[in-house]
């Protein structure tokens, strides 16, 4: 079962919480960038909080969604359950063994 958007919008608000330093950056912003987008502020400021928390998933070496789950899981066993859910979906929906799938990437199954 993939990260809901409840749980998206869960992850990028505790994501926001515990960076005080983004979220003044954001708070900051200049409307005219957003302007030049034409994108509204409120929009043009999401966007960065989106690219902020890719960002750190791929510091990490995490998918966005798994930052999602790792956010939002009552418990690092929480976590890790969701996780592997997610990824045996995206290997049915690739079509590919799921052992093949593991070994990619570096899942222990």
């Amino acid at each position: 079962m993939a990260a809901t958007e409840h749980q998206h919008e869960q992850a990028l608000k505790k994501f926001l919480d515990e960076r005080p330093e983004l979220r003044a950056e954001l708070d900051t912003l200049n409307p005219l960038l957003a302007q030049a987008k034409g994108e509204t502020t409120a929009q043009y400021r999401d966007e960065r909080l989106h690219e902020a928390f890719e960002a750190e998933a791929e510091r990490l070496g995490l998918f966005a969604w798994e930052l999602t789950l790792q956010l939002t899981a009552a418990t690092p066993e929480d976590y890790q359950a969701q996780r592997m859910e997610v990824h045996k979906e995206v290997a049915e929906m690739a079509g590919m063994d799921w052992l093949e799938y593991c070994e990619l990437y570096g899942l222990g199954q």
